[in-house]
């Protein structure tokens, strides 16, 4: 994509649209009891709700991406974000099971053009020196829907009924698409992709292993993120207000990292930035296999690990770029599904870990998935290293 004269509102504005689709994504999380109830679903059967998101999403993504990638990217955003809006009104209407889990597709489809377009214009509009600060600004966006969406989706579903969490999505796209259509550059000068372009993107070893590096690093940290309240609650005996406390500190390292990781980028550059993220990684999670502690050694603890843990996708999403600057979007979109590939996968592993060994096993485990994210990563870039 060849940059153009920067203009400042549009990089808040796609930060703002990324929280939305954020928000829309994981405010399933913090309602799913009174939704399961509604709608006559199992608590368990009420969690493929999420499941089905995350898959649709790894599948959807790179290839609508590809197939759109002649259109021009003001008139695609705002039609992925109508679609996304669309799919959440559905689910606010939702009656059966069916017409939810169909809805949660939809909103995968629309989510999966937005997030990595997004981020390709925001690295279009940007100077090279300022395009990790501006991939950072985009995904704090997506950052801060992890940390205010859950609990204020979830005070939303208890104080005015599930219905509403899924319409307040809705409400907060329409300003944002307005936005969108009204200060986003026409006419944005790109290289379209084609399907053919994600299937060679698909064939491309060393491309596909610098993707599965962020698979590798955020399905490390889900191992013992997926498990945080019962780790909390069996090492350290906290209940509704410590759990909620530790989460606290977790968002707030988490916008720490987010923060930060954009400027170490543009200082030292991707590849350093991830090997001593994901290094660090390495050394930190298995401190949580030493629980109990202080409290405020676990809040440094959390804070720290957070930190570390959301600094890398600035790095990574740079990395993807420099590797083939006009095959960004579907690099970018493949980057995108494997973070929710990591994140099935890195709760499957702990979920094992935990029924084999117990909880206190999840720190020592995400460690081990660290250690072979810094593998991917050292693999990654030697057959980079080659390919050039």
């Amino acid at each position: 994509m060849t940059a153009i004269p920067s203009n400042r509102l549009v990089v808040p504005i796609l930060s703002a649209t990324n929280f939305i689709v954020g928000v829309g994504a994981f405010v399933v999380v913090g309602l799913l009891n009174p939704l399961a109830e509604d709608l006559s679903m199992t608590t368990q059967r009420a969690g493929l709700i999420m499941v089905i998101y995350a898959m649709a999403y790894a599948v959807l993504s790179p290839v609508l991406v590809a197939v759109t990638g002649r259109l021009g990217r003001r008139r695609l955003l705002a039609a992925a974000l109508i679609v996304f809006a669309l799919s959440n009104l559905v689910a606010a209407l939702a009656t059966t099971e069916m017409v939810m889990f169909v809805s949660r597709v939809i909103a995968a489809a629309g989510a999966g053009i937005l997030t990595p377009v997004s981020a390709t214009v925001a690295a279009g509009l940007s100077p090279p020196e300022g395009r990790a600060r501006a991939l950072a600004a985009v995904f704090f966006g997506m950052t801060l829907a992890q940390v205010m969406g859950v609990p204020v989706g979830s005070f939303i579903a208890y104080t005015f009924g599930w219905r509403m969490a899924f319409g307040a999505v809705v409400g907060l796209s329409l300003p944002c698409l307005w936005l969108i259509w009204t200060r986003v550059p026409a006419g944005l000068s790109f290289t379209p992709v084609r399907l053919s372009d994600l299937m060679r993107t698909l064939g491309n070893a060393a491309h596909m292993v610098a993707v599965f590096f962020t698979s590798m690093f955020l399905g490390s940290i889900y191992v013992i993120y997926t498990y945080v309240a019962p780790l909390m609650d069996s090492t350290m005996g906290y209940g509704r207000d410590g759990i909620s406390a530790v989460l606290l500190v977790f968002g707030i390292g988490a916008v720490v990292g987010n923060i930060i990781g954009g400027r170490i980028t543009d200082w030292i550059g991707p590849f350093r930035t991830l090997l001593i993220l994901s290094s660090g990684q390495v050394v930190i999670m298995p401190l949580f296999s030493t629980l109990p502690m202080s409290d405020l050694s676990l809040f440094v603890l959390c804070v720290t690990w957070a930190s570390f843990g959301w600094a890398f996708m600035a790095a990574q999403q740079v990395r993807l770029i420099s590797l083939d600057p006009e095959n960004a979007p579907v690099l970018l979109s493949l980057n995108a599904a494997a973070i929710y590939v990591g994140a099935a996968v890195g709760s499957a592993v702990g979920g094992v870990a935990l029924d084999q060994f117990g909880l206190t096993a999840l720190g020592i485990t995400g460690g081990l998935g660290a250690a072979c994210a810094v593998a991917v990563l050292l693999l990654g870039q030697r057959l980079n290293a080659r390919a050039r």
